[in-house]
C-alpha cells in the first residue's frame, strides 16, 4: 500500500495526523529542530518512507547535507548543538519507550532544555512521527519520489 492508497481509505486519520502536524507548526517548535527529530525517530523505527520525506523537508529548510550525514551519529559527531542534542536524546528515549520506563532525572533533563510549552510541542511532536512511522512502516509505504 501507499500513502495516497491509505489516505483514500482512512482520510479522517491522514486528516487527524496532518491537523496534529499542523498544529505542530503553528506552536512556534523550530522547523529544523522539528524535522531532525522526525528523521532520527524514522531512522530508528526503520521508515523509508518518513525518513525519505523528512530528509527532503530538511534540505528544503536548508539544514546542510553533511549535518544530515551525521544524524544517525550525533552523539559523536559535534555538528549539532546542545538543543538539538537534548531533543534527539529525549527523541530516542520516547521512540524506545517500549524498552524501558522512563525516570523522573530522564524527563527533567528534556525538560530543563525545553522550558514551558516548548516541552510539551517537543513530546506532541515526537508522538505524531512516531504514529506516522508505525503506519507507513507497518503498511510498507514505498520512499516517496
Amino acid at each position: 500500500m501507499n500513502f495516497d492508497e491509505f489516505s483514500k481509505l482512512y482520510p479522517s486519520v491522514t486528516a487527524g495526523l496532518r491537523g496534529l502536524t499542523a498544529a505542530m507548526k503553528t506552536a512556534g517548535l523550530d522547523p529544523v529542530l522539528t524535522e531532525i527529530i522526525k528523521i532520527r525517530a524514522s531512522q530508528l523505527n526503520g521508515c523509508a518512507f518518513c525518513t525519505s520525506f523528512h530528509l527532503n523537508a530538511a534540505r528544503r529548510l536548508g539544514v546542510a547535507q553533511a549535518k544530515l550525514d551525521l544524524l544517525a551519529t550525533w552523539r559523536d559527531s559535534g555538528a549539532f548543538s546542545h538543543r538539538e542534542q537534548a531533543a534527539l536524546a529525549w527523541t530516542e528515549r520516547l521512540t524506545a519507550l517500549a524498552h524501558t520506563h522512563l525516570t523522573e532525572a530522564e524527563r527533567t533533563d528534556a525538560a530543563r532544555a525545553f522550558p514551558g510549552e516548548e516541552f510539551a510541542q517537543l513530546c506532541t511532536a515526537i508522538a505524531t512521527i512516531n504514529a506516522w512511522n508505525r503506519i507507513a512502516a507497518g503498511l510498507g509505504f514505498p520512499p516517496p519520489g
